[in-house]
Formats: C-alpha cells, sequence, structure tokens
C-alpha cells in the first residue's frame, strides 16, 4: 500500500478479513499489514475505524449499545427490545435468565457473530421446551409484532436512506407448544422475497411509518456513538404502541434500494478531503536526483562542471 500512497481516504470492507483473522493465518497478516500501515498514516481517514467495524461484528457489544438508545435518545419514542446474551445451552438457566430479565414468548435467536452467511441464520422459538435449540454464543431477543414491515435504515455520513422491506409477520403473544421456526433473514427480508413467514392477515391495517424527525435523532445519536459512517439500522414499529424498535445494527450493508448510494458517499468524501490538508507525494528514494558529494566544494563542483 505505500507505494500506492498517500491517501487522503481509503473505502474498505474488511469485515471479512476481521472475522477470519480469528482463526487464518494469511488474514492475520492482511489485517496486521493494514493496520500497520494506517498507523503509519494517520493524517488518512478510514472509513470505517477498525476498532468501531469490530464492535459491530459482535451482536453483545452491538445490543449494548442498542439497549441504552431509550434511556440516550431523549424525547424520541425509540427503544431496543429485551435480549439476553446466551454463553451456555443448559436450558434451566437460560429460562431462569428470560424470567429475571423479563424477555416474553416468541424469541429470536440470532448468532453472536453479525456477518457472514451464518449471521443470517435464526430461529424463532416459543416456549422454554424450545430452549433446547439454542446454539451458543448467541442472542436471545423478544420478538415484537410489527405488522411484518422492516425499515432498513441506510447510513452514508450525514445522509441516511430508509428502505422498506418485509419482515416476519405478527405471531401470538406468550408461551405455545409451536416447535422452532429456523429461517435464513436473507429469504424473509431481501426486496424479492416471498415466504409464508411473511404473510399478513389482510385485516391488518398498515403502520404509519416512522417518524423522520425520530429516524434523524436515532442516526445521528449511532454516529457519534459508533464513530462510523456506513452501516445500517433495522427497525420496526410495535403495532401496539407505534414505538421505533431498534433490532439489529449491520455493518457496511449492501445499500440495496438507494439509487443515491454512490453519489452520496461521494459527497461525503468530498466533505473529508476539504477539511485536510494536502497530502505530500512518496518520493522512491531510489528515483530521487543524485546529491552532490559531502566533500564538494562550494565554489567550484565536478559534478556541475561550473562555478557558482
Amino acid at each position: 500500500m505505500g507505494s500506492q500512497g498517500p491517501f487522503n481516504v481509503i473505502v474498505h470492507k474488511l469485515s471479512d478479513v476481521i472475522v477470519e483473522a480469528e482463526y487464518d493465518s494469511q488474514s492475520q497478516e492482511l489485517l496486521s499489514n493494514f493496520q500497520n500501515y494506517i498507523s503509519a498514516h494517520p493524517q488518512t481517514v478510514l472509513l470505517d475505524p477498525l476498532p468501531a467495524m469490530t464492535k459491530l461484528l459482535d451482536r453483545f457489544a452491538s445490543y449494548r449499545i442498542m439497549s441504552q438508545l431509550q434511556n440516550t435518545v431523549k424525547g424520541k419514542s425509540i427503544c431496543c427490545p429485551p435480549y439476553l446474551e446466551i454463553n451456555t445451552s443448559e436450558r434451566s438457566a437460560i429460562q431462569a435468565a428470560i424470567q429475571s430479565k423479563q424477555l416474553s414468548y416468541p424469541l429470536i435467536c440470532k448468532t453472536r457473530v453479525a456477518h457472514g452467511s451464518c449471521s443470517h441464520e435464526m430461529s424463532l422459538i416459543f416456549s422454554e421446551v424450545g430452549l433446547c435449540d439454542v446454539r451458543p454464543p448467541c442472542v436471545l431477543q423478544s420478538f415484537v409484532n410489527h405488522g411484518a414491515v422492516l425499515h432498513k435504515v441506510f447510513v452514508v455520513g450525514d445522509d441516511h436512506f430508509t428502505v422498506e422491506r418485509p419482515s416476519l409477520k405478527n405471531f401470538p403473544p406468550g408461551p405455545c407448544d409451536r416447535s422452532t421456526i429456523f429461517f435464513n433473514s436473507h429469504d424473509v427480508s431481501k426486496p424479492e422475497s416471498s415466504s409464508h413467514l411473511t404473510a399478513l392477515d389482510d385485516s391488518m391495517p398498515r403502520l404509519p411509518p416512522p417518524s423522520n424527525e425520530a429516524m434523524v435523532a436515532l442516526v445521528r445519536h449511532l454516529r457519534a456513538e459508533l464513530g462510523m459512517a456506513l452501516f445500517g439500522v433495522d427497525v420496526i414499529v410495535n403495532i401496539h404502541t407505534h414505538t421505533l424498535t431498534v433490532i439489529d445494527i449491520n455493518i457496511f450493508p449492501g445499500y440495496e434500494g438507494v439509487p443515491q448510494f454512490f453519489s452520496s458517499l461521494l459527497n461525503y468524501i468530498e466533505s473529508i478531503m476539504e477539511k485536510q490538508e494536502p497530502l505530500q507525494p512518496v518520493v522512491d528514494p531510489s528515483l530521487a536526483s543524485p546529491q552532490p558529494p559531502s566533500d564538494c566544494n562550494e565554489t567550484l563542483c565536478p559534478a556541475e562542471g561550473k562555478t557558482s
């Protein structure tokens, strides 16, 4: 990278590499080299900083941030469903924690790692019997009925865009003897998704969209809290209280359905560069002009062949 620089801004998606570096030596080396370059060039702006991205790759960490939204975004009806960090497969211990934290069935179960194909594999658990399907480490989150509509908020610097997607249908609250439902979130929440899990009763009234004022407050807070410019937020609206409910935060999402993404990204990069000092080009020492010998006389220099 050094021979290609200097760089004002680097936009990257090293999330796969960060996850793989836990067990793959090649990924470890690539990540180490990249970190060394950034450490040696602190003036380079990274979209986004590696420590911030690493935090979002861990649902334990991101859910702790989400759980504080009700207290930190004052004056707005924003919350996060009750959740648990699960590190055991012992059913009695999990059930005791569910009761202690006042989670309610059904429960959504998600992997701790929030990136990669496995992170989209989820389950819907309807009773204590279904807790045998929990595979730690994972997150258990109370399911909130939301009319099968997911609002995906895509953040690009100071801008944000909201795209509506299909989502899980409503389920009767409280425990029942229904078997655990296993699903891939891509199968229910992609633009082209068509699943029996998203089918709603025709009598279900359509919920009002989230208020723009609340969305702006949410994005502004998360940007400051995360220290990031490129991320996504999954938001639903509680069908009973109409509360804006944050259920996940996504690292550098795909921005599907946001045609303004590239222009918005370029505008943000330009705004960053306008605030920077001009960078000096890196000169390869082997290409530098030869310097006169140290004992060269100031009056007559053989290298020039003329007097000063």
